[in-house]
């Protein structure tokens, strides 16, 4: 994977919290196994370095503004006129049609336009954005998923698909069908913080020592809970027997929960609901940092260490995706900015002095 970043300053990902003078943790963690080169497209003689590329590749991902990589000659088209096997994929705030094609867009803008910001956050408070870059990583999700279809429909065709994905389109698609219910049965999905509009409980509650989340989606659950903490009878109730009954009261019902949970450590806790106990969903509400030693991670490999040469042991995410009998292939750092720029355009045939005249010129 060749990353293209512009001459001189780079991706603005790399800026951000570090060490002073180094690049930015979060790109060293979602940057790993790329080679990094400069190339400015806007000047004609990097128009034709990317074009020779890709002539080479088999997808070209970009998330310019809708319209930029047309409007300097780059666009699906000319792209494909070299490589017709090229599948090419954008990923913008709004993609490329539409009234909002093109304008500017950052994760909150995304989680704000496309519904999920309006449906999260405390009952009776305002709008509230998920906790980390939930936009942007579900929209590389969704683009992900994209190239690989749009890789298979290259070999079935013989010619790639083009693809636009929309930030605001793949965040309203999470939206758990909220658009659906509302327009079927007029119910709009309120804000409700933790818990959940149509059942209970389903929420995180506070214990002596921190919170545990619980979350019964089904009547037996409901009752097994009920019976852990000593109030087997509401199992039985008939308020209680559906989930329109219990989200009807999940006030009452979190409340009785959260009384219980009050008087009880997260250990203590898990191990009367967890599965040595009552066997119902729960965990204890963790921060990342936390994790980096929980049991469950290490053994699934999801705790990466590396050396790095001047930022000495790093700690990264590891691989989710897990085939079995393939171990995931290692990842070498992220790059340097341009650190292979001879190596890369070396394979198009460049030497010392073409690349010491292309960096002269801002080109690299």
């Amino acid at each position: 994977m060749i990353k293209v970043e512009r001459p001189r300053t780079g991706d603005d990902y790399r800026y951000g919290p570090s060490p002073e003078g180094e690049t930015s943790l979060s790109f060293q963690n979602t940057n790993r196994g790329k080679r990094s080169i400069t190339l400015d497209l806007r000047k004609r003689r990097g128009q034709e370095l990317l074009l020779e590329l890709v002539q080479g590749a088999d997808v070209l991902v970009e998330n310019f503004r809708a319209g930029f990589l047309g409007g300097n000659g780059l666009g699906a088209d000319v792209l494909q006129a070299r490589n017709p096997r090229l599948v090419v994929a954008s990923l913008s705030g709004f993609g490329q049609t539409g009234p909002r094609a093109g304008q500017a867009s950052y994760d909150i803008v995304a989680q704000a336009s496309g519904g999920l910001m309006g449906i999260t956050g405390e009952e009776g408070a305002g709008p509230l954005r998920g906790g980390g870059a939930l936009a942007d990583f579900v929209g590389g999700l969704y683009l992900a998923v994209g190239i690989l279809a749009g890789l298979r429909e290259r070999d079935r065709a013989g010619r790639a698909p083009v693809l636009d994905l929309s930030n605001q389109d793949a965040i309203f698609a999470i939206t758990d069908s909220a658009a659906s219910i509302h327009e079927a049965i007029g119910q709009p999905m309120e804000r409700v913080g933790n818990q959940h509009p149509f059942t209970a409980p389903y929420d995180a509650f506070a214990a002596t020592d921190g919170h545990v989340v619980v979350g019964t989606a089904s009547n037996k659950l409901f009752r097994k809970l009920m019976e852990a903490i000593g109030r087997p009878e509401l199992g039985r109730d008939e308020r209680y027997r559906s989930h329109r009954g219990r989200a009807a009261r999940r006030r009452e019902i979190n409340a009785l929960v959260g009384a219980w949970m009050a008087t009880h450590s997260c250990d203590e806790a898990l191990a009367l609901l967890g599965p040595e106990g009552a066997d119902v969903p729960c965990a204890r509400v963790m921060r990342p940092e936390e994790l980096i030693r929980d049991p469950q991670l290490l053994a699934r490999g999801m705790i990466e260490r590396h050396a790095h040469p001047t930022l000495g042991e790093v700690v990264f995410h590891g691989n989710p995706l897990r085939f079995q009998a393939h171990e995931p292939r290692a990842r070498a750092l992220a790059p340097e900015l341009g650190q292979d720029n001879a190596e890369v355009f070396g394979e198009l045939g460049l030497d010392a002095d073409g690349l010491a005249e292309l960096a002269d010129d801002g080109v690299i």
